[in-house]
């Protein structure tokens, strides 16, 4: 028997495996980024297909009723705290219908079964099971993929201790900003307060945009009414839940928001005192009842004639208010 003598392989030295793993991590590093943006693009994508979608279905809404959907109740049309022969329902809370346009809106988003469910818009949104069930549904229309906030919550503003749904999107209320009982309310301390076309700080109780949380008390508003054109008029804007406590999608004071409030603050704009970005200061309502987005350098808006625009953060803040406004026959350019 003969045997052959064994040669061992050649092997890779260390500086050839050094440079190895250098080309595979300048590789990866040209690659990420590249990977990074086609992800964004296809979530900016989905975003603004549901935006658009939302958009249309307040259209659907308004050739049936004749009016955009309103927020908040409709059994008593008075105030929203009141006192006196004024007294309202409240503006806040599930134990009255306090019925947001989304909620309003439901079957013409195909969610006629959800619609039916909630008992909106007149029962209370905590008559029952079915519609403490359905306030606490999370809806996909609702959803951005570029947001990772908790879709159901038990503890936003005015609801705490419910299970609620949040939503990525908020009806524009107007450029206006202040409280429904400013300027005797000294609480009231943004930066950002700001008189509206229509003469009211309010921007609660009385906006000067397509949306707000008491609009069902000043009856319907058709398209018609938007004579600075649909085409220069912001309808639903993008929110992050996790940086605004009044968000939650069937709820009339959790499913708007105000531009006298510039975008993304929260995101890039620190709010309070001490100076906070992030989730801590989510409660600071007066500074966050907003829009913001996960979207890098911006975010989307549904104009009021269907269409879906980005806009950057750069914009003006003067025209960004005047984007958000109905009737101010101000000349805007989101550029």
């Amino acid at each position: 028997m003969r045997y052959r003598p064994l040669h061992g392989r050649p092997a890779f030295t260390l500086i050839e495996l050094l440079v190895v793993i250098a080309i595979i991590a300048v590789l990866i590093g040209l690659l990420l980024p590249a990977v990074q943006k086609v992800r964004e693009a296809a979530n900016r994508a989905r975003c603004n297909s549901n935006l658009k979608q939302l958009a249309l279905g307040c259209h659907s809404y308004h050739d049936v009723f004749a009016s955009l959907p309103r927020n908040g109740s409709q059994l008593d049309l008075k105030t929203s705290h009141g006192g006196g022969a004024d007294r309202g329902t409240g503006c806040c809370g599930v134990a009255a219908p306090h019925w947001s346009w989304i909620a309003r809106m439901l079957p013409f988003t195909e969610q006629q079964n959800l619609y039916i469910e909630a008992g909106a818009p007149n029962n209370k949104m905590s008559a029952g099971r079915d519609s403490l069930l359905a306030i606490a549904t999370d809806l996909k229309i609702l959803y951005c993929p570029n947001d990772r906030s908790p879709r159901v919550r038990n503890n936003t503003a005015n609801l705490e201790g419910f299970a609620v749904a949040v939503g990525n999107y908020h009806g524009v209320s107007g450029s206006n900003w202040g409280t429904d009982s400013y300027p005797s309310e000294g609480s009231f301390n943004s930066p950002y307060r700001h008189l509206g076309v229509n003469g009211s700080y309010n921007g609660l109780e009385k906006g000067d945009g397509l949306f707000w949380r008491a609009d069902i008390r000043y009856g319907n508003l058709k398209i018609t009414s938007i004579t600075d054109g649909t085409s220069n008029t912001f309808m639903i804007g993008e929110d992050v839940p996790e940086l605004n406590a009044h968000n939650a999608w069937p709820y009339c004071n959790g499913a708007n928001g105000t531009c006298a409030i510039p975008p993304n603050t929260g995101v890039t704009i620190p709010t309070g005192s001490p100076p906070s970005l992030g989730p801590t200061d989510w409660w600071n309502w007066p500074e966050r009842y907003s829009f913001r987005s996960r979207h890098p350098g911006g975010l989307q808006f549904a104009y009021a004639d269907g269409s879906v625009h980005f806009i950057k953060d750069s914009i003006g803040l003067q025209t960004y208010r005047a984007l958000a406004t109905i009737k101010g026959n101000e000349v805007a350019s989101e550029d």
